[in-house]
């Protein structure tokens, strides 16, 4: 079920990826991907940003199966707790800083040929 209201986390990471702040381009909250909703999602990177909250122990096989739909897709997932959101913001901006990087440097979904 989809939530209508961001959680605590999510509110802290929106307001550090909206406008364009990370790499110039656009990420977008609650994208539809597939029968999925990402957190976020990159088009641009093909990258999905996932803050994992408690409910992640219990559903760690549903979570793997659904990155596995995704990267069908060449769609990368990252995921971080909320722990690592709310106390480590800076890292984890930092993480998805590089992982948006090394997918526009050399792009999965692109084959040189």
């Amino acid at each position: 079920m989809l939530r209508e209201n961001m959680t605590a986390s999510e509110k802290l990471l929106w307001e550090r990826l909206k406008g364009k702040q990370i790499c110039g381009i656009r990420f977008r909250r609650r994208h539809p991907i597939f029968i999925f909703i990402a957190d976020f999602y990159c088009h641009e990177a093909r990258l999905v940003v996932e803050i994992d909250g408690e409910i992640h122990n219990q559903q760690i096989e549903y979570d793997d199966g659904r990155s596995a739909e995704m990267e069908k897709f060449f769609i990368k997932i990252i995921r971080f707790i909320n722990y690592e959101v709310e106390n480590e913001i800076d890292e984890v901006i930092e993480s998805i800083t590089n992982a948006v990087n090394q997918r526009l440097k050399s792009p999965p979904w692109r084959i040189e040929g």
